[in-house]
């Protein structure tokens, strides 16, 4: 800041600068206060999404033929499932044309192989 001139201009270049110092801040506090309510959104949305279910079927583009039962938690999990009960896995497993997932294998935790 140029500290030449008379006082009157000094005193009015600082209060000018208060003054942005004050808006900013006002800014900066009201981008917290966002941020705190996006995290606070994002907190409440993860409590209240539905645990995944246990098994789900993996099924194809016409949502007609099964393509893989996965475990639940499965990352290979494709978009298109639909969920299973313990015992419908262990049918579709064991009964239907349905593999198993080679990634987390719902056949062996459901006590269909050895």
């Amino acid at each position: 800041m140029d500290t030449e001139g008379t006082p009157a201009d000094r005193l009015a270049q600082l209060q000018f600068l208060a003054r942005v110092q004050e808006r900013d801040l006002a800014r900066t506090r009201r981008w917290i206060e966002d941020e705190e309510r996006r995290r606070s959104e994002h907190a409440r949305g993860e409590a209240a999404r539905p645990e995944p279910p246990e098994w789900v079927l993996e099924v194809g583009l016409t949502g007609r033929a099964a393509v893989y039962v996965h475990a639940g938690s499965c990352h290979m999990t494709g978009r298109r499932t639909r969920p299973l009960t313990a015992d419908q896995a262990r049918d579709a497993l064991h009964h239907g044309p349905v593999p198993a997932c080679p990634h987390c294998r719902p056949d062996s935790a459901l006590g269909l192989t050895g």
